[in-house]
């Protein structure tokens, strides 16, 4: 059998949430909640012949429920930033939820984090797929949506696959990502770990922490991971950019959608390849983790993991010329994004 399941709480609404957990032949194991179609853990082969969980997660629902970190979760109906919480789409304006200090964040007040999803999976199969109906209006998204999101741990070896699909009754706009914080090395070091990201533009900060429409060049910037580099060399660099982000939290304009980034920790050897058919990529630097308590006692601690959301551009909606986010009524969305681990012995 390679996929379990075990009671894991309830909401305060009073929903049962289960935990799904697979597990492969190597012994590499992914568990996943139905609350948030969430990544709780995600255990990879280290060089010491272990295994080391590379995702922060809470113990309890009511933790994920009380917290603003996004862990691990799917995102949507629109993942990142909506400037001024609207948009415009066949020439009516759509007035969604702000939660962002002027933005709608990641889908509004109670976006697809918030719900609990339903799951199907087959016992021999190494893939659980979650699904849920939004509805017309939900957080002031148009049309009724189906949309599901499957979780594929690989059979050998060890990658995880997240397929994406969606169909609506009505035009409307669609960003779906999840929302895992990495931190390879396992105790929080993250700021530490070699990244590469092929992108040779980025998408500037304008007020609001949102997209100002221009299309920025990393080259000469702390914003350049072309070569590899420690995720947190330049977080101190004089820039007004990380000023705007806190940090990193901005979108990179892939050069190569399938080969798009990677990370590696030489504390464990463990190296994530992360490959996608989407245009872009978020980098967050966990510039508003706050010391919380994690899973098994592990600490949440400021800029212990980052985040590598592949997506559609943010605010899309708004800026001509970034990649359309709009899927029109009957049209299906399909895509996939993997992180892919490996491990070097010699790290």
């Amino acid at each position: 059998m390679s996929v379990t399941v075990q009671p894991f709480g309830f909401t305060r609404a009073g929903e049962e949430v289960k935990a799904y957990t697979i597990v492969n032949e190597i012994g590499a194991s992914c568990t996943l909640l139905d609350y948030g179609a969430t990544v709780q853990a995600l255990n990879v082969p280290n060089k010491n012949g272990g295994f080391t969980d590379v995702v922060l997660g809470y113990d309890t629902v009511a933790e994920y429920e009380d917290g603003n970190f996004f862990l691990g979760a799917t995102i949507g109906r629109f993942a990142n930033r909506i400037g001024g919480a609207r948009f415009e789409l066949g020439g009516r304006t759509y007035e969604l939820a702000d939660n962002d200090g002027g933005n709608c964040l990641h889908g509004g007040r109670k976006g697809f984090d918030r719900h609990v999803w339903q799951a199907t999976y087959t016992e021999d199969d190494f893939a659980v797929r979650f699904s849920r109906k939004s509805p017309d209006g939900e957080e002031g998204f148009p049309g009724n949506m189906d949309v599901a999101v499957t979780f594929r741990l690989s059979r050998t070896g060890c990658a995880l696959g997240i397929e994406y699909e969606a169909v609506c009754d009505a035009d409307t706009i669609v960003n779906l990502t999840n929302h895992s914080y990495f931190d390879l090395s396992g105790c929080g070091e993250a700021m530490d770990q070699l990244l590469w990201i092929n992108a040779d533009r980025y998408l500037e900060l304008g007020a609001g922490t949102r997209p100002s429409g221009v299309i920025g060049v990393v080259s000469g910037t702390p914003f350049d991971f072309t070569v590899p580099k420690p995720v947190g060399r330049d977080l101190n660099a004089d820039s007004e950019q990380l000023r705007l982000g806190g940090g990193y939290d901005h979108n990179y304009c892939l050069n190569n959608r399938y080969d798009a980034a990677s990370v590696s920790s030489s504390a464990t050897g463990i190296r994530m390849l992360v490959s996608t058919d989407l245009p872009g990529m978020q980098l967050y630097s966990g510039n508003f983790l706050t010391d919380a308590r994690g899973k098994g006692g592990s600490m949440i601690r400021y800029r212990g993991a980052i985040c590598l959301e592949t997506q559609l551009w943010p605010d899309a909606t708004n800026h001509w010329g970034f990649p359309s986010a709009i899927l029109r009524k009957g049209e299906k969305l399909a895509s996939t994004t993997s992180y892919i681990f490996s491990v070097d012995q010699e790290s």
